[in-house]
């Protein structure tokens, strides 16, 4: 996705949320995973390359699902808002990373009475570790490979001994209006927002209670590549709000904005779309406010 660690707790992290998504996306909204059953798993990983040189993966979030102390699995999410052609590559470097912490999770340091160490070993219980990818775009289907196979170039007679590999890949802008309502958390929020884009090109939000304010908008601001999500929630207090006060506000920060542009601005970047024969753009920009701030964004970004 390329922007990590937006807030110190993502709206995915939290488990009402965490759990939301695995009921519905893989057993069709039946409470499986209850959220009290869930913890913090680790979501960075290191290896070594480039002449033993320490390099770092992270996952966006990732839970263990526990009955009592044992582990039953492991879960983790990805967020694409793009199509990634190497994302199964990037899946088994997750997977066999979390499978290669089990391991070495057998060894511990063991201090004797005589005050010496020595390294102990036992086997503990092996459990599954599961990564889905959540992709959000909404104008095209995901046309990237899903597999391992469609990331290689493998001779014929070596493919037999490639193991492949495939990601879990939920495309949400593409979920079934039912599918939508099966979400109980602030998630049904986010999926409702790419479906109606997917559909209608626009969004019309409902009057549902937004429960994790913050870390709702900011993940919008990163999913979208909407910065105005931020801005609204640096001004919005923690208490429960609703898609609609959102919007509101969103448009009212826009007018404040337009009304602060100068006219001098105004006549320059004019003069700029005439010459460069984007007179549809300048029509465009007297009536729809983001788009004009788009425009001297790029026309006359020392003005902002």
């Amino acid at each position: 996705m390329g922007e990590k660690d937006i807030t110190e707790k993502t709206l995915e992290a939290y488990n009402d949320v965490f759990a939301d998504i695995i009921n519905v996306l893989l057993f069709n909204g039946k409470q499986v995973v209850k959220e009290n059953e869930l913890e913090a798993a680790v979501v960075r990983y290191h290896y070594k390359a480039d002449k033993g040189k320490l390099h770092e993966m992270e996952r966006d979030a990732a839970k263990y699902w526990k009955n009592s102390n044992i582990r039953i699995a492991c879960f983790g999410y990805e967020n694409q808002t793009m199509p990634d052609t190497d994302a199964p590559l990037r899946g088994m470097g997750y997977d066999g990373s979390e499978y290669r912490r089990q391991m070495l999770a057998d060894y511990e340091e063991i201090t004797g009475k005589d005050g010496t160490k020595k390294i102990s070993r036992r086997r503990k219980p092996r459990y599954p570790v599961i990564t889905l990818f959540l992709y959000f775009g909404y104008k095209k289907h995901w046309d990237k490979p899903r597999t391992l196979y469609g990331c290689l170039d493998i001779p014929e007679e070596l493919k037999p001994y490639v193991n492949d590999y495939k990601i879990n890949l939920f495309e949400i802008a593409y979920l079934t209006e039912k599918q939508v309502s099966l979400f109980k958390s602030d998630f049904r929020i986010v999926a409702d927002y790419f479906v109606q884009m997917r559909k209608n090109n626009c969004y019309v939000a409902k009057p549902e209670t937004i429960k994790h304010v913050h870390e709702l908008l900011e993940l919008m601001a990163v999913l979208t590549d909407d910065r105005r999500f931020v801005d609204v929630c640096n001004i919005m207090g923690k208490e429960a709000v609703n898609m609609c006060e959102v919007l509101d506000q969103i448009e009212n920060r826009g007018i404040e904005k337009g009304i602060g542009i100068g006219m001098d601005i105004i006549i320059r970047l004019s003069n700029i779309l005439v010459s460069a024969g984007r007179i549809d753009d300048l029509k465009r920009a007297e009536t729809d406010r983001p788009f004009l701030e788009e425009l001297i964004q790029e026309l006359l970004p020392e003005e902002r």
